[in-house]
C-alpha cells in the first residue's frame, strides 16, 4: 500500500538521493529524475532490491530545460494518476566572488538554483492547481538566511530567492496545497565533497536528510536542519553584525 507519491528533482546524488532511500522506505512511491538517468537507475535498483512493493519511475531531466520541465512533470502526474508532493531538490555549488572574472559560473548557479527552481515551482502548481491538493517542498539552505562572502555570495543569493519564492505562495493561502522551505544546514554531498576544509558542524548524509525527511512529513512551512545547532546558528546568522557573521561560518 503506497502512502502517496513523491517527485524529487536532482536526485541522482546527494540529499536527492539519500531523500528518495528515505521516503521510500516510509512507503512513497518515487518520481525520481536528474540528467544523469544511469544514476537514478542505479537507485532505482538499489530501492527496489530493498522494497519490492514501491514504484520508483526515473525520468531524464535538465531542469535548465523550461519545456522539459513542464514535459517531465505532466507525465508524471498521468502516470502516478496524483502527485501527492514535489521536492525542488536539484542545485549547483559554482560560484565565485564578484569581480574576479568568473561571471559564467555565478550565471550558471542562478540558472539552476533559481530560474529552473521557479520553472519547477510553476510547474508544480500547475498540478496542484489542477487537483485541488499537494506540497511543494523548496530546498533552500542557511546561507539563505543572511548575504554570504566570496564564492557563497551568489549562492546564497539564489536560496534566499528560493526561500521567498516559498514564502510568496503560502501568502495566497491556497486551499489543499502546503508550502515548505527546507534550510539544510552542512550536510555531507557530492556538492562539498570537494571542499578541501569540511566547514563547521557537518553531518554524515544520512542524518542530515532524516532531519529533512522529519520536516518534510510533518509539513513545516519553515525548517532549519538538523536543528541542532542551525536553529540557534540561524537566530545568530540574522541578527548579530557582519563582521561576527563572517567569523561563525
Amino acid at each position: 500500500m503506497s502512502r502517496g507519491t513523491i517527485l524529487i528533482t536532482g536526485a541522482s546524488s546527494g540529499l536527492g538521493a539519500e531523500m528518495a532511500r528515505q521516503f521510500a522506505a516510509l512507503g512513497y512511491d518515487l518520481g525520481i529524475c536528474a540528467r544523469r538517468t544511469e544514476r537514478l537507475d542505479e537507485l532505482r535498483a538499489e530501492i527496489r532490491a530493498a522494497l519490492p512493493d514501491r514504484v520508483v519511475s526515473v525520468k531524464q531531466l535538465d531542469v535548465t530545460d523550461d519545456d522539459a520541465v513542464f514535459t517531465v512533470f505532466d507525465e508524471y502526474a498521468a502516470e502516478f494518476g496524483t502527485v501527492d508532493r514535489v521536492i525542488v531538490n536539484a542545485g549547483l555549488g559554482k560560484g565565485a566572488p564578484l569581480g574576479t572574472g568568473r561571471f559564467d559560473a555565478n550565471r550558471q548557479t542562478v540558472l539552476v538554483n533559481f530560474l529552473a527552481a521557479l520553472a519547477q515551482s510553476e510547474a508544480a502548481m500547475k498540478l496542484f492547481r489542477a487537483q485541488g491538493r499537494g506540497h511543494l517542498v523548496m530546498i533552500s539552505s542557511m546561507s539563505a538566511v543572511r548575504g554570504m562572502p566570496k564564492t557563497l555570495t551568489t549562492y546564497a543569493a539564489t536560496k534566499a530567492g528560493v526561500a521567498a519564492l516559498a514564502e510568496g505562495l503560502r501568502t495566497e493561502d491556497i486551499a489543499g496545497v502546503d508550502i515548505s522551505v527546507i534550510y539544510p544546514g552542512y550536510i555531507r554531498s557530492e556538492m562539498n565533497d570537494r571542499v578541501k576544509h569540511q566547514p563547521k558542524f557537518i553531518v554524515d548524509t544520512d542524518v542530515g536528510v532524516r532531519a529533512m525527511v522529519a520536516a518534510i512529513e510533518k509539513r513545516r512551512t519553515k525548517a532549519y536542519v538538523p536543528a541542532w545547532p542551525w536553529i540557534p546558528l540561524g537566530f545568530a546568522l540574522r541578527t548579530l553584525p557582519l563582521p561576527v557573521v563572517r567569523k561563525l561560518i
